[in-house]
């Protein structure tokens, strides 16, 4: 999640390009390899090379101003670049950026321009991320000479920049998708998680419960009716927090809802419970759990008198997550999101023009929404500094959460947990809390199966990156391309496989920019944050060639296109950054998509192996997880 400091937005303000033209310079013949260092990615040559420019412009700032606040992870010292095997000079220019792939055989083009006469370098090599002073570079490594890490503090390391390969192998490492044969609305879903922290503060869970004959009432002559959770966890100060929601969240849900359903049973004239019982029951079993999190742990560690129970129990307490979890009853074809933080869902659905229409079933709820902030300054008035620069007394970007106890606590609780087990100081402003509730803002929509409706849960490690439209128009693109492989395999998959639920939707016809329809923002205050990295890198909105269909799994697809997408270099760059430096580029992403759709039933939910990692302990069969 995104928890810098507001100055931190500092680095829209770039170098100046002048500055960022200087010449790289590479050894003479006395070092003991030649390394060709390709850009610092720009160049003096602006018309062939402008999408070098425009990504030199989109990194440089960033990547400055993320070496200096935090310190220089991987970086060479020009002292004693003699004693290393790979020998470096590292330029003194302004900022520079990871660029577009070029052939690497040999020093051409704009680096022989900017490195001037070199030696020819062998075949095969290997490109290097360098980090010197807030400045980043690729270089080349002969194929043969291993890098290694020195132990003699100089702080010198050479980290091996990931090949385009590599780089699609990390994006998938933690991919699953599922198909869903119960023909009961929903027909497919796919996940993916890429960490940035380490251990990564995102979580994630899927359920399908199937709901007994005592609270599913007959209906067409069919009883059998599933519940479906999809939830993703947005952790923050740690990752127990959104582990703890994996657990028992739906579970804490799930018997809210059974207790609402069962009572509307009792009533002769309810088929269903009504829209407001089943949204409050979902409220309650939020406020149920954070209330177990926050102040009953306080309980049972006063009771208990340990330390070392205290660490284990308040741990949630002390770190946060935002949550975002739906629920989908397959009998109703309602889709509730109850969204607590600033994470997202946005619903895909196809227009009378045949593209997609982009819709937010919840809003990010920060200190810096104008709701949020309102809400705030009416149940704490005159304290001023409720919400500050866009976060709750100056700290948390998040105005609901779970966990965050030290905006919840009274001071006499918080120099208790202090002083006796675990805490931190209350802030200076806190006066009257809770100023952070974990009661979720929930939205209610009616799917469509029929007409191949789409949901997309992310946290906003992805919405930082891309748009509410951007993100819709590419699972459209992704939804062609599957299709029209689909057709191009002679159209003999059953509606169980992996695509054969797209053939009545599509035809093989695909277009150059993403099928998506444009719609004007209904307020000045939609809740819909923009995307902050396309402000600091530079992006030009409505560039569709800049994205790319490479992946068998939709979420994956997203990651890819949200990290660089056709650019190689700048995906291969923000994989290989390392923890904890790679946290001030890209945040946890965690991404799931959840395909509706009317295929024929055969009652499984199956693991999707086209689409998936290679499980641990073997390929996971049937539902992943069931209540």
């Amino acid at each position: 999640m995104r928890r810098a400091l507001v100055q931190n937005l500092r680095t829209f303000r770039r170098p100046s390009p002048r500055k960022a033209l200087k010449q790289l310079r590479i050894n003479g013949p006395t070092s003991t390899y030649n390394v060709s260092f390709h850009r610092s990615i720009v160049s003096r040559n602006p018309q062939p090379l402008r999408a070098q420019m425009q990504l030199g412009r989109r990194l440089s700032g960033p990547l400055l101003l993320g070496a200096f606040a935090g310190g220089v992870a991987y970086f060479y010292q020009q002292q004693t670049a003699a004693k290393s095997p790979v020998d470096v000079h590292a330029p003194k220019v302004t900022g520079v950026a990871v660029g577009p792939s070029k052939a690497y055989s040999t020093a051409t083009g704009a680096a022989q321009s900017a490195a001037g006469s070199v030696d020819e370098l062998p075949e095969a090599v290997r490109k290097a991320l360098i980090v010197d002073k807030g400045q980043l570079y690729t270089a080349q490594i002969p194929a043969d000479q291993p890098l290694t890490k020195e132990t003699d503090y100089s702080g010198r390391k050479v980290l091996e920049m990931l090949t385009p390969e590599q780089a699609s192998a990390k994006l998938r490492t933690n991919e699953e998708s599922y198909l869903v044969g119960r023909g009961e609305g929903v027909v497919r879903y796919d996940v993916v998680q890429i960490p940035s922290n380490d251990p990564i503060e995102d979580d994630h869970v899927e359920k399908i419960v199937e709901v007994p004959d005592t609270i599913a009432a007959t209906e067409n002559g069919k009883t059998r009716s599933d519940w479906m959770f999809w939830g993703v966890f947005d952790g923050h100060a740690g990752w127990t927090t959104s582990a703890k929601l994996r657990q028992t969240l739906v579970s804490y849900v799930a018997r809210e809802l059974n207790a609402t359903y069962q009572s509307a049973l009792q009533d002769p004239k309810l088929t269903f419970p009504s829209s407001d019982a089943v949204e409050a029951a979902i409220k309650k079993g939020f406020v149920k759990l954070d209330n177990e999190i926050t102040h009953e742990s306080v309980q049972k560690v006063l009771k208990a008198q340990s330390k070392v129970v205290a660490a284990e129990i308040l741990a949630p307490a002390l770190s946060g997550s935002c949550a975002l979890l739906s629920f989908y009853d397959s009998r109703s074809k309602e889709l509730r999101v109850a969204c607590t933080g600033d994470s997202r869902a946005v619903l895909g659905r196809r227009g009378s023009s045949g593209k997609w229409t982009a819709t937010a079933l919840s809003t990010d709820q920060t200190g810096g929404t104008a709701s949020e902030d309102a809400r705030l300054r009416a149940e704490h008035p005159g304290e001023p500094y409720v919400t500050m620069n866009g976060r709750i007394l100056g700290g948390l970007e998040p105005s609901r959460a779970f966990g965050d106890a030290v905006y919840k606590w009274g001071k006499e609780t918080q120099e208790k947990m202090k002083n006796q087990y675990f805490g931190r100081s209350p802030s200076k402003y806190l006066k009257t809390p809770p100023y952070v509730t974990a009661e979720p803002v929930v939205t209610t929509t009616k799917v469509q199966p029929e007409k191949g409706d789409f949901v997309v849960m992310a946290t906003d490690g992805l919405w930082e990156m891309l748009t509410n439209e951007e993100v819709v128009g590419l699972v459209g693109r992704w939804l062609e391309n599957q299709a029209s492989k689909s057709t191009q395999e002679g159209g003999k998959a059953s509606s169980n496989s992996a695509t054969g639920w797209l053939q009545s939707w599509f035809s093989s016809q695909k277009a150059a920019s993403l099928p998506i329809e444009h719609q004007k923002l209904g307020s000045k205050d939609d809740g819909q944050r923009a995307p902050i990295r396309q402000q600091q890198w530079g992006v030009p909105a409505g560039q569709d060639e800049r994205f790319v269909v490479e992946d068998p799994n939709a979420a994956t697809h997203l990651v890819r296109n949200a990290l660089g997408g056709k650019d190689r270099d700048m995906l291969s760059a923000l994989l290989t950054l390392p923890t904890p430096y790679s946290r001030r580029y890209r945040d946890d992403l965690t991404v799931q998509v959840i395909f509706f759709g009317e295929g024929e039933g055969n009652g499984k939910v199956e693991l999707n192996k086209e689409a998936s990692a290679t499980v641990a302990n073997g390929a996971a069969e049937g539902i992943k997880a069931k209540l």
